[in-house]
């Protein structure tokens, strides 16, 4: 093989190698970025986190004078689905609405970092927000009401694709709506659906069947789904349609956020 061949082919792998280097140095960069600008924030958010969930654990049960297993434990299994989204898909609108007025946005958009570094970063940030609350508010159901629990392995793929795609909503919501007011109300907006149109706190049985319907189409469903199989030890056979339920919206708002930020402002 002549020379010029064998550079040939070793130079395209150090320039994927370098690549790599690059977007992990990046990566790192943005994410001590994002801690560092939010140290005081991200302990703010992880005690409201933890007091959310502990809040929804323990309150269920002023609403029985002797609250039923079964329902003691759906909360609780639907509670980690609050804690994993809120953060990226109600705070992080929030966040870029509030760098827009400020004047930051446009700075950090021109910094030489790809958008999937970006992303990727501010996906750690939620995950470092997310799992303490998660964890948290597991603990105090088990020791509150003695839960069947049973944690399996699917837990990883539950909890990580459940913040990615509240993640990714809240990233697309920011960046696509360039009023920041409209943003900030659209993201309070997402709290009362959640809360009060979601089947992740009740069963979906108890809800309108148009609503019922209406909600296979969104992914918190889903996400409550994916997380109460991880969960428990019951089989339910929705959860790979779950699965690619949630996957789907993942990747459409992925596009969204990196279609959005990829236009000149």
């Amino acid at each position: 093989m002549a020379t010029s061949d064998v550079a040939g082919l070793i130079l395209p792998f150090g320039t994927v190698q370098g690549g790599v280097r690059r977007s992990l140095r990046d990566y790192g960069s943005m994410v001590r970025w994002h801690l560092a600008g939010l140290r005081m924030w991200l302990v703010l958010l992880g005690s409201v986190q933890a007091l959310s969930g502990v809040g929804f654990v323990l309150g269920i049960s002023l609403f029985f004078s002797r609250i039923p297993t079964s329902a003691a434990l759906f909360v609780s299994t639907g509670v980690p689905v609050i804690n994993l989204v809120m953060v990226g898909l109600v705070f992080g609108p929030q966040l870029v609405a509030s760098q827009r007025t400020a004047g930051s946005y446009d700075y950090l958009r021109t910094l030489p970092i790809s958008r999937a570094v970006t992303a990727a970063a501010w996906y750690t940030v939620c995950l470092i927000s997310g799992i303490p609350a998660v964890i948290v508010s597991l603990v105090v159901a088990q020791l509150r009401y003695d839960l069947p629990l049973h944690i399996s392995l699917m837990i990883v793929p539950a909890v990580l694709l459940t913040c990615l795609t509240g993640t990714m909503l809240g990233y697309a919501l920011g960046h696509a709506v360039g009023n920041p007011m409209v943003t900030q109300l659209i993201s309070q907006m997402l709290v009362f659906i959640i809360f009060g149109f979601a089947p992740i706190l009740y069963p979906i049985q108890q809800m309108p069947g148009w609503l019922a319907d209406l909600n296979w189409w969104f992914p918190f469903r889903h996400m409550a789904v994916v997380m109460r199989a991880a969960l428990t030890s019951s089989a339910d056979p929705a959860v790979p349609t779950a699965y690619a339920v949630i996957g789907v919206w993942a990747v459409v708002a992925a596009a969204l956020a990196g279609w959005s930020l990829g236009r000149r402002p």
